[in-house]
């Protein structure tokens, strides 16, 4: 690690050390061999051993476990990294999506100032009663029961206080170590790191404003609204803030409580269907969809009907990715070879670096598969592992919100399935691909097309003439200015700042040197052993910026 790779990781210098330590803990010294991750004010990393508990787990399982021990941004990477199958392996997923996002609950006391602050009243005078225990404490924030002074029952989610300085800090190291990859493992690049690291930083700035979860369940409110089998609760905007969330309490049985949906004399087959059609109709229809639809986070209520919680993840579809969405899947079942090459083109996946011919070759085993099978009958899940495969192989780019799309139609499937065995759910898709297709069709598609383009170039005629007006007065001012952007000569830039750093360094050493012997020769200032103090003390400095030239270019791995 150079210096000028730590800036702005300094403050967090002890925290760096210890992601560092941790992920020696846990087996992955090879990786941060690999990476080069050395710095000399990190000091001496601790040699540890493995636990010898962890030796028979496997490299997904300690990875999980490294995550945990991190804390709260680490679980939150992690939860993220499992929803994205185009970047991880299967078995990595799998053991990432295991992770559990819980934490000790804080003082009642640190709640009541929070909740004061951020509403500016006493809590006596906002409400009537509020829990003391949480109903649950999660890294980020913790939520408590609560009435209303008019006696409506709420739950009140309250954002621990100082969380976002501790993200921050961490993703700041986070940023490095994304850089750190690109640099030193290249196969690394295509699944752009640092951007992966960007796409997270933001989720989590969405995730902990509690204004926008707001604002994001009043959508799904919406759009479900005269919807029976659906309800989204309800928000209380005048007790919300940024940090402090107040919403409609919902009693119901969790999707998975097999026994208690029973018990309750729900019909488990409605529950699935419900639940399959919620899905399927955020995605194709709405196309706003619940990003992280885990099982705990869908109540059933009275009649069947599906009550999601915790609205701050959620993914975008427009109305185009949603029909290349129909697309590929329609293009599988058909065994379209030719359209699913040409959609994988539209979404922006098929570059100058991708062997067509070797992609194609795939793909054409895949439709062997898969073709001419009926919708009803493909296994989604399995469809998915085996597309995600091709797209790590083939180092393919799909749009973040298109995976996790996927990844919430397997999960749906599969607590849909574990209701009701029978559920199909492409076959219940089937109707919404059919009506997305028809969009596409050559008429419907031609008119688009034809409407588009004459408002594109009834706004540019509008635009011309102003423009050509600023570009000839610019033109007229002597102020007209070019702006080139050479792209690919970042790493040239990056080497010759090294090389002229490295020959800085050297002639300062030098003219150390040259003048250190010169005060020795005329014998100036103090003297010390009969010796010049002042020439001592600069062939010392000079041997030491020497020692530490040679050090960096023997790191660098370059002589």
């Amino acid at each position: 690690m150079r210096l000028t790779q730590l800036p702005r990781a300094y403050s967090g210098l002890r925290r760096y050390r210890q992601i560092l330590a941790v992920l020696l803990k846990y087996g992955f010294g090879d990786l941060l061999a690999k990476l080069k991750v050395r710095h000399p004010l990190l000091g001496r990393l601790p040699r540890l051993r493995a636990i010898k508990e962890l030796e028979d787990l496997s490299r997904p399982a300690r990875l999980r476990l490294a995550f945990e021990e991190l804390g709260p941004t680490f679980i939150k990477l992690g939860q993220l990294l499992s929803l994205r199958l185009d970047l991880l392996p299967p078995e990595y997923a799998a053991e990432l999506a295991k992770l559990q996002d819980e934490a000790m609950p804080l003082p009642f006391a640190q709640i009541k100032g929070k909740v004061e602050a951020q509403l500016s009243r006493a809590l006596g005078e906002l409400f009537q009663e509020f829990g003391e225990e949480p109903l649950a404490a999660a890294s980020l924030a913790q939520v408590h029961r609560a009435l209303l002074r008019d006696g409506t029952e709420v739950v009140v989610k309250v954002q621990r206080p100082g969380i976002w300085e501790t993200i921050r800090a961490d993703l700041i190291i986070l940023e490095d170590l994304a850089h750190f990859l690109v640099r030193h493992l290249p196969e690394s690049e295509p699944f752009d790191p640092p951007g992966v690291v960007r796409e997270f930083a933001k989720t989590l700035r969405r995730e902990l404003d509690f204004v926008r979860e707001g604002r994001n369940m009043e959508l799904f409110r919406r759009n479900f609204q005269g919807d029976p089998t659906v309800y989204i609760p309800k928000v209380f905007w005048e007790y919300t803030t940024s940090e402090v969330l107040t919403m409609e309490r919902i009693v119901g049985v969790k999707v998975t409580d097999l026994e208690g949906l029973e018990r309750a004399g729900l019909d488990r087959h409605q529950v699935a269907l419900n639940g399959a059609n919620a899905i399927l109709k955020q995605i194709f229809e709405h196309g706003l969809f619940h990003a992280d639809p885990h099982p705990g986070n869908i109540l059933v209520l009275e009649g069947n009907v599906i009550a999601p919680l915790d609205f701050g993840m959620v993914g975008r579809l427009d109305l185009e990715l949603r029909e290349r969405v129909g697309q590929l899947i329609l293009a599988i079942a058909r065994g379209d070879l030719a359209g699913l090459v040409r959609t994988l083109r539209e979404l922006g996946s098929l570059d100058e670096q991708v062997d067509l011919l070797a992609l194609r070759a795939d793909l054409a085993d895949l439709l062997d598969r898969y073709s001419k099978t009926p919708l009803y009958r493909l296994e989604l899940g399995r469809l998915l592992d085996e597309m995600m495969a091709l797209v790590r192989e083939h180092r393919l780019r799909l749009p973040p919100n298109l995976v996790m799309m996927g990844k919430a139609l397997v999960i749906a499937e599969g607590v849909g399935r574990a209701l009701d065995p029978e559920l199909e759910l492409l076959a219940l898709a089937q109707p919404y691909l059919e009506r997305l297709a028809l969009r596409r069709g050559p008429l419907q598609k031609a008119l688009q097309g034809w409407a588009g383009a004459w408002a594109e170039s009834r706004e540019l005629f509008q635009e011309l003439p102003e423009g050509l007006r600023s570009i000839m007065s610019r033109l007229r001012q002597g102020r007209l200015k070019v702006q080139f952007e050479l792209l690919g000569l970042e790493h040239l830039m990056q080497e010759l700042d090294r090389a002229s750093n490295r020959l800085a360094f050297a002639l300062i050493i030098a003219a150390l040197i040259i003048g250190s012997s010169l005060v020795m020769q005329l014998q100036a200032g103090p003297r010390l052993w009969g010796l010049s103090l002042f020439g001592f003390l600069g062939f010392g400095f000079a041997a030491f910026l020497g020692f530490w030239l040679v050090v960096a270019i023997l790191r660098s791995g370059r002589l």
